[in-house]
């Protein structure tokens, strides 16, 4: 009976036992079956689309900046080092190409270590493909939670019957996160050591795949120790696991970490780019894009070639105006000290860092530092080639080649010539030389009586418009608005007609450019001169794709001509002797840039503003120099001339001779004819009369005889 009984009771053992296993088997399926309820589908994995880095490239095909905002770039598994994926996989996973979505000697080992340790966290046993999963969740959506480690495992299995091994390395080398905002190798490479993941050598991607267990501590811009262990430990993993033969190891142990960027590498162009930037925000509704997150490729027409000329060129310039402004200022002590809060700073630090020892102080960088504006432009085209927005080594988010605005000086008088020949009048136009009263207003509104006199302080008598332009007469120009040859409404609306946005004040003192402008505008209207009258308006983007290739949007060229040929070529042909025989003279024996081109210099009143635009043929480029603060001036002498026409020189014989440009003439409309005056009165000659040569649009040739040199 006794041994009835006991067997009756291990039945019942055996049944209870039996159940409470089918339970718990039935609890487990259903937990798994309701926690699979929300895991990613084999769709969803198959459709993974992470955010990826938005490339902008120059026209020769250079990236000029990335916009993000978890740096990603995708790269594929054959062009990334295999001694990269070695080292993944020797760190992170020894046993990836063994398992099956997870390692149940991880499991074992990890069980027994917990347990024994009374500590559940003491050892992890993430393969490499729940590490994948892990990084799924967080960009699919889903938050972090208990429940996690399970989900984990089942979209891991998942993965793995869905993919290969060498898929699933492949996205997970593209999405793991190595810190400082960047995810997956290629954006890591770049960030660390400024170059392609394809290029990096054992050492170097151990380090990267040392950082990955915990990138904030083991960073190698902010522990650089701490990440020579953890580097040195996935090398001697690599050589125990047999992917490094021992004189690999040895070698590669022995670098030190002496090449990582401490920032990250600015882009060629940041103002241009910025430029850019600004305009596919504006796009990105229209086009049901996200620059930040789609991995689009935006092509410009910079080309990176002329942009390095344009900003050495304009570091020059800036460099040599630094030195005379420093050199102004130290001489006038009450207003160093006003300007510089001597009060505040120390003189001797502030003089250092004037002098380029020291970043300057931000607060005193808009009273203190010369800054810069330069726009290079496709004459025919209006496509940007180089733009500066300021000072390429104190960048900031003020862009003075498009956001700028500032009095012109007499880079503006071509508009009010342009006016005159408009309406008819002849290069050989004369005028008086002699002294003349504007009303103007003052700061304060108040309207007063201003005497303008020309740079060198000259008065004369009659003077033609070509000679009044050479010399840049102000009494020249403003005796045209007065006088009604180029009025100063209708002068207004060819700058309007040339594409100068800003408020341009319809009063006399329009002739020496007293209305302020924008620099890309300018160089843009002085481009319509070069191109038989045709305004081009600026552009800085070509095209843009999606990750796939596919055209989003392209953007071409805008035209319309708004002024005559035989105006522009007039125009044109003043111009060009500036840059010969006038104020623009530097350009041809000072800087030998001998192709024929076209230009004005502009310096407003008290020396606050330097200007020179010029052009040739094929390109385009204005440049100015100043103080932001508009009140400090650069100082005495500091003209168009001497401030800002280096720089364009430089430029334009540099960048001409990159790009092999020939010695190309500006074309000539049939209407414009050679025509012989007395050299003396400009009127139709006399026998006697010594004689030139001038150019004339047909109908408007002098018909009026000399009444000098008659035969008597």
């Amino acid at each position: 009976m006794s041994k009835k009984k006991s067997n009756i009771s291990i039945n019942k053992i055996f049944m209870r036992s039996l159940a409470v296993i089918f339970v718990g088997a039935l609890a487990v399926l259903l937990l798994l079956i309701l926690l699979a309820q929300d895991l990613p589908s084999l769709e969803q994995l198959e459709n993974y689309d992470p955010d990826l880095v938005t490339r902008i490239y120059s026209a020769d095909g250079q990236v000029l900046d990335e916009l993000f905002i978890q740096k990603r770039v995708f790269v594929e598994l054959k062009d990334i080092p295999k001694h990269m994926r070695q080292a993944v996989v020797a760190s992170e996973d020894k046993r990836f190409y063994d398992h099956w979505g997870i390692s149940l000697r991880s499991v074992f080992r990890a069980v027994v270590v917990n347990v024994l340790s009374f500590d559940p966290y003491a050892q992890g046993f993430s393969s490499l493909t729940q590490q994948l999963a892990r990084s799924l969740y967080k960009t699919i959506g889903f938050e972090n939670s208990y429940t996690r480690k399970i989900k984990e495992i089942i979209t891991a299995v998942q993965i793995e019957r869905t993919y290969t091994k060498d898929e699933i390395l492949e996205m997970y080398l593209n999405t793991v996160h190595f810190g400082h905002g960047t995810y997956g190798v290629e954006s890591a490479s770049k960030r660390f050591f400024g170059k392609e993941s394809i290029e990096l050598t054992i050492d170097e991607s151990a380090l990267l795949v040392g950082v990955l267990p915990s990138p904030a501590n083991y960073s190698p811009i902010r522990h650089p120790e701490r990440a020579l262990r953890r580097r040195n430990t996935v090398l001697r993993l690599m050589r125990e696991q047999g992917y490094l033969r021992l004189m690999e190891y040895k070698v590669a142990k022995s670098k030190l970490i002496e090449n990582i960027l401490e920032e990250s590498k600015r882009g060629i162009a940041p103002y241009f780019t910025e430029y850019v930037r600004r305009i596919m925000e504006k796009e990105d509704e229209a086009l049901g894009i996200n620059i930040y997150r789609d991995g689009l490729k935006i092509y410009t027409t910079l080309d990176s070639r002329l942009q390095k000329i344009a900003e050495r060129s304009v570091m020059e310039s800036i460099r040599e105006n630094q030195k005379k402004l420093n050199k102004r200022l130290y001489n006038d002590r009450e207003e160093f000290e006003r300007l510089a809060y001597l009060t505040l700073f120390p003189e001797d630090s502030v003089k250092r860092m004037l002098a380029g020892e020291m970043e300057l102080y931000k607060d005193l960088r808009d009273k203190l530092l010369v800054q810069s504006a330069f726009v290079a432009l496709d004459t025919k085209t209006g496509a940007i080639l180089a733009m500066v927005g300021g000072r390429p080594d104190y960048h900031d988010q003020f862009n003075r080649a498009v956001q700028l605005k500032r009095q012109p000086g007499s880079v503006f008088k071509p508009l009010v010539y342009t006016t005159a020949l408009d309406n008819g009048y002849p290069v050989t136009e004369q005028l008086l030389n002699q002294p003349v009263v504007l009303n103007v207003q003052n700061m304060d509104g108040a309207w007063v009586k201003w005497k303008p006199q020309n740079y060198d302080l000259s008065t004369g008598g009659a003077t033609t418009l070509r000679e009044g332009l050479r010399k840049s007469m102000n009494l020249i120009s403003v005796r045209l608005v007065q006088r009604g040859l180029a009025p100063a409404e209708q002068v207004k609306k060819t700058a309007q007609r040339m594409g100068i946005s800003t408020n341009i004040r319809a009063v006399d003192a329009i002739a020496l450019g007293t209305s302020e402008v924008i620099p890309i505008e300018m160089v843009a209207a002085y481009s319509a001169f070069g191109n038989q009258g045709v305004y081009s308006k600026p552009f800085g983007i070509t095209r843009v794709e999606d990750r796939y290739g596919n055209v989003l949007k392209e953007f071409g060229v805008e035209q319309e001509e708004v002024l005559s040929a035989e105006t522009a070529y007039l125009m044109t042909d003043l111009m060009q002797t500036v840059m010969n025989r006038g104020t623009g003279g530097s350009a041809r024996w000072k800087y030998l840039f001998n192709h024929p081109a076209a230009g004005k210099t502009g310096t407003t009143q008290g020396w606050s503003d330097a200007w020179f635009v010029g052009f040739t043929p094929n390109i385009s480029a204005g440049t100015w120099f100043g103080v932001d603060d508009f009140q400090v001036v650069l100082g005495k002498g500091m003209d168009g001339s001497r401030a800002a026409l280096p720089a364009w020189a430089r430029f334009m014989r540099d960048a001409h001779k990159i790009l092999g440009l020939p010695h190309e003439e500006f074309m000539r409309p049939d209407n414009i004819v050679d025509f012989q005056i007395c050299s003396v009165t400009k009127k139709a000659p006399l026998p006697n009369c010594p004689l030139e040569t001038e150019i004339f649009k047909k109908g408007t040739e002098p018909t009026r005889k000399c009444k000098i040199h008659r035969d008597f």
